[in-house]
């Protein structure tokens, strides 16, 4: 029988540390591509795997497993084009030394804890969550890192998000630039429910969901300052598809006087709006001026091309990913880091003056 090939072995092989070798596994950054190449062959060349995941976890007390906590169906994470670019951005943050991704599905009505605490995670990210969930207690409640994205704020994590309220000023800004006075906004879930149709002074004011609390905050306040009244813009909330930001928008069409633009608080929810002006024999933007807010890749090439506050979406998931890895290796007294990404209007063919 052959002598066992382990870490110690690859490093007499190469001529380096058994740290080096294992860095060259669970640390890659720390090596140059040139010595990592040498010995990631010289581990081919003996037949080593790498280290043992079980003896690794039971040493440094980390598996290489990050779990990432949502408010979704789990079909989103793979559906939603905004979704889908963070965590491929969120994977590039934390691919040096994580092997294994869990998604965490926490739509309205689902209990999650027993979830959370089965997944084992090394760290959790938590991804646009309501303030007051079940699954944020349970997941501040771990003896494990956490980076908080998006929402909610004051967790005392770190934080990675963008100046939402920011982007509700540059729409609201623009619009009223253009000499619209009549608007109607379709926001995405403001509670942790799935409550869809006429939003009225109560349900927002007790709004959870941070985010879109903040892009409306930061709209009505540049509407108001260019003098239009808050009490006659209708909102519709809806959930974050194309089929519901139609359904949405056609409520909204259905008004007397009839709104001059549509403010959508996601892109998923202006396409859709484009669609129900397109079933209403309605011209964007002669008729109807429509914006979004995310600037997806569909937002480009939409027809015609849509106006939009545009965010660096997968640089917001690579930035918490990276968060997530220094809160590993983060003395436990080091305040946690703060990251506020910017945002900008950037104007289509989609936004033009009333008729």
């Amino acid at each position: 029988m052959g002598q066992r090939v382990t870490l110690q072995t690859i490093a007499d092989a190469v001529g380096v540390s058994r740290a080096t070798v294992s860095n060259a596994y669970n640390r890659p950054g720390r090596l140059s591509a040139e010595l990592r190449a040498r010995i990631l062959a010289a581990a081919a060349e003996h037949g080593y795997a790498g280290p043992d995941p079980v003896a690794r976890r039971l040493r440094t007390g980390r598996g290489g497993t990050v779990g990432v906590l949502f408010t979704e169906p789990l079909d989103y994470a793979f559906s939603d084009p905004g979704c889908v670019e963070f965590l491929a951005g969120f994977s590039a943050g934390v691919r040096p030394v994580t092997t294994n991704l869990v998604l965490i599905a926490a739509p309205p009505g689902a209990q999650v804890a027993d979830a959370i605490r089965g997944a084992a995670a090394d760290a959790v990210c938590v991804y646009s969550m309501p303030e007051h969930h079940e699954g944020v207690a349970t997941v501040l409640g771990l003896a494990v890192p956490v980076v908080v994205v998006d929402m909610p704020a004051g967790t005392g994590r770190a934080f990675v998000g963008i100046d939402d309220h920011r982007g509700g000023v540059l729409v609201g800004e623009h619009l009223a630039a253009l000499g619209h006075r009549r608007i109607g906004v379709l926001t995405s879930r403001l509670r942790a429910d799935d409550r869809v149709g006429a939003v009225g002074p109560d349900r927002l004011a007790r709004a959870s969901f941070r985010l879109f609390r903040e892009r409306i905050g930061g709209l009505r306040e540049a509407l108001t300052g260019a003098g239009i009244a808050w009490a006659d813009v209708a909102l519709q909330e809806r959930r974050n598809t194309t089929a519901e930001g139609a359904a949405g928008a056609a409520a909204l069409l259905s008004a007397q006087p009839r709104p001059t633009a549509i403010v959508a608080l996601t892109d998923q929810l202006a396409l859709g709006a484009l669609a129900a002006c397109r079933a209403a024999g309605l011209d964007v933007p002669g008729q109807v001026s429509v914006t979004g807010f995310d600037d997806i890749a569909a937002a480009r090439t939409a027809q015609p091309p849509l106006t939009t506050v545009a965010q660096p979406t997968y640089l917001k998931g690579r930035e918490a990913g990276q968060a997530l890895l220094a809160a590993l290796d983060a003395e436990p007294d080091l305040p946690p880091a703060t990251t506020v990404l910017p945002v900008e209007l950037v104007v289509r063919g989609s936004t033009a003056p009333p008729s």
